[in-house]
């Protein structure tokens, strides 16, 4: 898997994706600046292509280091529960900080984030059963517990259809106003590789990243912080996209091995490029209408997800 080859792939299916969707574009019209077609080209056709790049890129490395740090290569934020801590963490915005800003909101949902993540990495240090599959069915029912909670509250205050089509995976409606919180991945991302080394590390286990000299608990509390931060910011802004941050990183580390400086530019540009096919695949299959991105990456990645399962169990 070459870098080269996957920057090309993903420079040629970012310009097709600039001229796919209900309104007819072509670079022709673009020579007129004032031009309808114009228009909405800038305000909603390049605003969608970056939230998808950067949602992409974002999720993907999210799953690299939750998977570094648990040693696991079936944990995500899909599989930790971080996914569903955010749900519960916006409901709760949406309850008591009616008129919160964004900004806020996402205070509180990272707030949330964080504590689930941390809930979950405490739960597997005291699991002594280091099952690869048993561990990410734990955080599932973690989960699931979280999303239980949420929805029950949702429920009883009478806005669960709401959050539900507030948190669907979608970018139909990314135009240029919704998407600049997204940029706030990009640091995030730069600390990631910044401190890829230290990652790997720490992902070899306490006593081994102590006899090395690092302070493992700083450096996974870190990572963690880096992990709720993307989780928040792409599901306020797009909403939930599962299983991005399970499959990108194990299907890396089959060509690459698991060292993350390595591993990490080519997981940023494979999630990019693979959330980006989903989302022209969404837009073409019932042109001229648009499946959610949530529902094309669940349905691929769940049969991708099921092929490392037995993939694994081939090979163990």
């Amino acid at each position: 898997m070459k870098k080269t080859i996957l920057i090309v792939a993903l420079v040629i299916l970012s310009i097709g994706s600039l001229f796919v969707g209900v309104s007819s574009i072509t670079p022709a019209d673009l020579i007129d600046f004032k031009s309808e077609e114009t228009q909405i080209f800038l305000i909603s056709r390049l605003p969608r292509l970056v939230a998808i790049l950067l949602a992409g890129a974002g999720m993907s490395i999210a799953g690299l280091i939750m998977q570094s740090l648990s040693r696991n290569k079936f944990v995500s934020p899909t599989t930790a529960g971080t996914l569903d801590a955010t749900r519960l963490g916006i409901l709760v915005s949406m309850l008591l900080f009616t008129n919160a800003s964004m900004l806020e909101k996402m205070t509180v949902a990272f707030v949330f984030a964080l504590a689930g993540t941390f809930l979950f990495m405490q739960i597997l240090n005291r699991i002594k059963f280091k099952d690869a599959i048993f561990i990410p069915l734990v955080g599932m029912m973690f989960g699931n517990i979280l999303s239980s909670i949420a929805t029950f509250f949702a429920y009883r205050a009478d806005v669960i259809q709401n959050m539900s089509a507030w948190l669907q995976g979608d970018f139909s409606m990314m135009m240029k106003g919704r998407y600049e919180l997204l940029y706030i991945s990009i640091p995030v991302l730069i600390v990631a590789y910044l401190f890829a080394n230290r990652f790997t590390v720490a992902g070899m286990g306490e006593d081994f990243s102590v006899n090395l000299g690092l302070h493992y608990k700083r450096i996974v509390n870190l990572g963690l912080i880096l992990v709720a931060l993307i989780t928040v910011t792409v599901v306020l802004t797009v909403g939930v996209i599962p299983f991005l941050g399970l499959i990108i990183p194990n299907i890396v580390s089959i060509f690459k091995g698991d060292h993350l400086e390595k591993t990490l530019p080519h997981t940023a540009l494979l999630g990019a490029l693979f959330l980006l096919v989903c989302d022209i695949l969404g837009r073409i299959i019932i042109f001229p209408y648009e499946i959610p991105i949530s529902l094309m990456v669940g349905v691929i990645g769940s049969g991708i997800f099921l092929y490392l399962l037995f993939r694994r169990r081939a090979y163990a």
